[in-house]
């Protein structure tokens, strides 16, 4: 365990897309990270420059079997607890749906009774998919949702409400400082290949000349806001001393249709791809688009990068990364190696990677 007179940050999910950048923003600000990650959905390869940074620790382990001991060997105390730790798009999570649920249910309330035992802040990082397909317009914190809790996405949907749940029931006890973001769709370097979503689609399949996938007519809405925008977001709620009045919407007000996106990306890598249109997946939100006037108010937040200029760095990123896009080894696989279990149809067709280099051991 990490020791010295810096704070000191727990960041679960820490491998992962947004993870991995929050790590780099907590270490640039001169805090010590701790990174735990199962690696079911975060790469290695997110971590490879932090490997020889001595204020940088990892735990690899699954936040459904985490103990506290694991976390404060030597008695190291922990300031804050950023709970990232739970796939995020739909092929991903829907692959192992019962790890899903666990993951935002049990994996939350073990970070949570790390956070009461050391005293840390801690930062839930939850989604707007708790508003659902939403009957409201755009989504406020006070909207209450649309939810299908039966459907195949209320694994993640109901997990996350849930998790909410029962992050403020620590709170109103006294047991947790909390802060609670509900996070907007999230763009940038990092991304998976294979995530699924619309501009990791998009990007990907743009550069390799293939047809970009447009679900239904492409007339449904989504709010990009790039990753360093919402990592900042994150940063800021875990410092205001100001007690949040409930959960926090963090994510682009700018709001425009997929088909539009495809499009955009389209003229940005010049790419001569088609649109392949595809049946709207079961509950996929016809309109999304954050209200963020709380966040503006109560961190001096707003978004900063425009879309042209968040897609032209995810499309440099993509345009090196372009080898993992052929051989990543897809989450279902990965969760049939480790659980035994079939996961779904998600992630067939998507080829094997190489066995992932390790990072050297966490130090005692």
């Amino acid at each position: 365990m990490i020791k010295g007179k810096r704070k000191v940050a727990v960041v679960a999910g820490g491998a992962g897309f947004l993870g991995s950048h929050l790590c780099d923003v907590l270490l640039g600000d001169s805090w010590e990270v701790v990174c735990i990650d199962s690696f079911l959905t975060g790469r290695r390869q997110n971590l490879r420059h932090l490997e020889r940074d001595p204020r940088f620790d990892l735990i690899e382990a699954d936040v459904i079997d985490l103990r506290p001991g694991q976390v404060m060997r030597g008695g190291g105390r922990i300031d804050a607890v950023f709970n990232l730790a739970c796939a995020a798009s739909p092929p991903h999570y829907q692959a192992d749906p019962e790890h899903t649920l666990l993951t935002c249910v049990l994996g939350t309330r073990n970070l949570l009774q790390l956070a009461e035992r050391t005293g840390a802040g801690f930062l839930l990082a939850s989604t707007s998919e708790v508003y659902g397909d939403p009957e409201v317009h755009p989504q406020a914190e006070s909207y209450w949702g649309h939810v299908n809790p039966t459907g195949p996405r209320a694994c993640y949907d109901e997990g996350k409400r849930a998790g909410e749940t029962l992050a403020f029931d620590y709170a109103r006890a006294g047991r947790v400082r909390l802060r609670v973001a509900r996070i907007f769709n999230t763009y940038g370097p990092r991304m998976r290949p294979d995530d699924g979503r619309i501009v990791s689609n998009a990007v990907t399949q743009a550069l390799a000349g293939d047809p970009i996938t447009i679900y239904g007519d492409g007339s449904q809405t989504r709010s990009f806001c790039y990753v360093d925008d919402l990592v900042d977001g994150l940063v800021r709620l875990q410092a205001v001393e100001a007690t949040p009045r409930g959960p926090v919407n963090l994510g682009n007000p700018e709001e425009l249709t997929v088909a539009e996106l495809a499009e955009r990306v389209l003229a940005l890598t010049g790419s001569a791809s088609a649109l392949l249109r595809r049946p709207l997946p079961v509950d996929d939100p016809r309109r999304r688009r954050p209200d963020v006037g709380y966040a503006r108010q109560l961190l001096g937040w707003s978004p900063r990068v425009g879309l042209e200029t968040g897609l032209r760095n995810t499309i440099a990123w993509f345009r090196q990364e372009r080898h993992w896009a052929l051989s990543v080894r897809p989450p279902v696989a990965e969760s049939q190696a480790r659980y035994g279990k079939a996961g779904s149809a998600n992630g067939a067709g998507l080829r094997p990677g190489p066995e992932p280099v390790p990072l050297r051991a966490p130090r005692d």
